[in-house]
């Protein structure tokens, strides 16, 4: 069987063709399972950790050109594993999955790469940091004695599209949940999950109308499981926000029989508030038909206790990731009690 139709299989086994690659950690036999009050370790978490089931590296950046025209852009890195575990060549355990997406705001462009661990296609080295699947990358750029990622390089290419960014933290890493430890449902499925919120980002996208030099913000989201969702759960909305005063949020539902939300609230200094199941609501204003279903790509978020009350807009309500798993992700702009930037994905829709 070749690597892209076992990944499919895996990808698409009940209750992951609603879940998207979450799903895949529905069956955590064999695997690690994230434990309250681990202190993650910083550099050895920016790698890889086979022994669970699930990873990903996942940055989304919010640029806009010289003539102030907005765009987005997204890099993924999936890790999945079919047993848990490291070995050499052919006989690794580990599937990759790349992720990568360009946003304007009347085009949106998507590419996937699928890869076999153990025999260099693809994977992550921790010293000096990188990420790669084939031509992909997400590479350090820090300079010596600083946090890998206090500084990235990250390129990739797609039919008619490619960009190249760099980028750099101007602020520090955050830890959601207890510490790392981030709670995904009532019955208490969980994940560590950390992100680097503070880029400043600049590069050039790659269009067919030609290249665009580009200026903006980006955020990092690291997370790793074996089993993140509960078997109701459907999908997700997850959005993160910078805000213009400097705060940042990070807020997201599950839905399922169900809704158990979740979010951190981050100052501009890096000082990180969880805010759990019901502190944030999540409401949809608006949907766009998109690939063939109804997409809500307009949403209200609140948080009464902050006196916290904003509304989303796409970028471009077409957004849709039409890939082997399939979902919404892009830009978005907020208005209401804050004005700001941000990044919605939704999955299961």
């Amino acid at each position: 069987m070749n690597v892209k139709a076992l990944l499919v299989l895996l990808l698409l086994a009940p209750p992951a063709l609603a879940q998207g690659f979450a799903g895949l950690g529905t069956d955590a036999e064999g695997f690690a399972i994230p434990e309250r009050g681990r202190a993650l370790d910083f550099p050895r978490d920016h790698g890889a950790h086979p022994d669970y089931r699930i990873e990903w590296w996942y940055l989304t950046a919010t640029l806009q050109g010289a003539d102030g025209r907005d765009y987005g852009a997204q890099w993924t890195l999936f890790r999945s594993a079919v047993a848990p575990g490291e070995a050499d060549g052919w006989d690794s355990p580990q599937v990759w999955m790349g992720h990568a997406g360009l946003t304007t705001p009347e085009q949106h462009f998507s590419a996937e790469r699928f890869a076999r661990g153990g025999i260099g296609q693809a994977g992550v080295q921790v010293d000096p940091f990188t990420a790669w699947i084939d031509d992909w990358h997400m590479t350090s750029t820090a300079r010596a004695g600083a946090d890998a990622y206090s500084a990235l390089h990250i390129a990739a290419t797609g039919p008619n599209f490619s960009y190249d960014l760099n980028m750099r933290a101007e602020g520090p890493l955050v830890l959601h949940g207890d510490n790392g430890y981030s709670v995904k449902s009532a019955a208490g499925q969980a994940s560590y999950y950390y992100s680097q919120p503070f880029y400043t980002v600049e590069g050039t996208l790659n269009l067919p109308d030609g290249p665009v030099a580009v200026t903006g913000q980006a955020w990092l989201d690291r997370e790793w499981s074996s089993q993140p969702l509960a078997s109701d759960q459907t999908g997700w909305d997850w959005f993160s926000i910078v805000l213009q005063d400097g705060h940042r949020l990070m807020g997201f539902q599950l839905r399922g029989d169900q809704t158990f939300t979740a979010g951190t609230w981050i100052t501009p200094q890096g000082e990180a508030t969880a805010l759990p199941d019901g502190a944030l609501s999540f409401t949809p204003q608006g949907t766009a038909q998109v690939a063939g279903r109804d997409v809500p790509v307009r949403w209200r978020i609140d948080w009464p206790e902050q006196g916290l009350a904003l509304q989303t807009e796409p970028i471009n309500p077409q957004a849709w990731m039409d890939l082997t798993v399939s979902y919404w992700e892009g830009p978005i702009r907020v208005t209401g009690s804050h004005d700001g930037r941000g990044y919605l994905e939704m999955t299961g829709y």
